[in-house]
C-alpha cells in the first residue's frame, strides 16, 4: 500500500467514526419520550459488550468446549449471586482445568 492510500484510509476512518458520535448529537434535540427507543438505546452498550465478550471467551481457549462450559458455569455463578471476582476466578478455573486435565 502507498502512503497516500493509508492517508486515505485514516482520514476515511476519521470521518466514519466522527460521523457515528456527532451525528446522532446534532440530529436529535431534546429529550427522547419514545418508551420503545429509549430502552432500545439502553441495552446498545450491554449488546455491545456481550458480541465483543462471547466469542472470545469460546476461541482463547485450546478447546471451544472448554470456553462453552467455563461461560456456562459462570452464568450459573452469576445467576446465583455470586460477584463479579468470583464469576471470573471460576470460569478461568474451570476453562483451565477443562484445557490443562481433561484435553492433554
Amino acid at each position: 500500500m502507498e502512503k497516500r492510500e493509508i492517508i486515505i484510509c485514516i482520514i476515511l476512518a476519521i470521518v466514519t467514526t466522527n460521523l457515528i458520535r456527532i451525528l446522532p448529537m446534532t440530529l436529535i434535540k431534546g429529550r427522547i419520550r419514545n418508551v420503545f427507543l429509549r430502552s432500545f438505546l439502553y441495552y446498545v452498550p450491554y449488546v455491545t459488550l456481550a458480541v465483543m465478550t462471547f466469542p472470545a471467551i469460546i476461541e482463547t481457549t485450546l478447546s471451544p468446549l472448554s470456553g462453552v462450559v467455563a461461560l456456562i458455569v459462570g452464568i450459573f455463578a452469576a445467576w446465583r449471586g455470586a460477584g463479579l471476582f468470583p464469576v471470573a476466578i471460576i470460569s478461568c478455573a474451570i476453562a483451565y482445568l477443562m484445557d490443562n486435565v481433561l484435553f492433554t
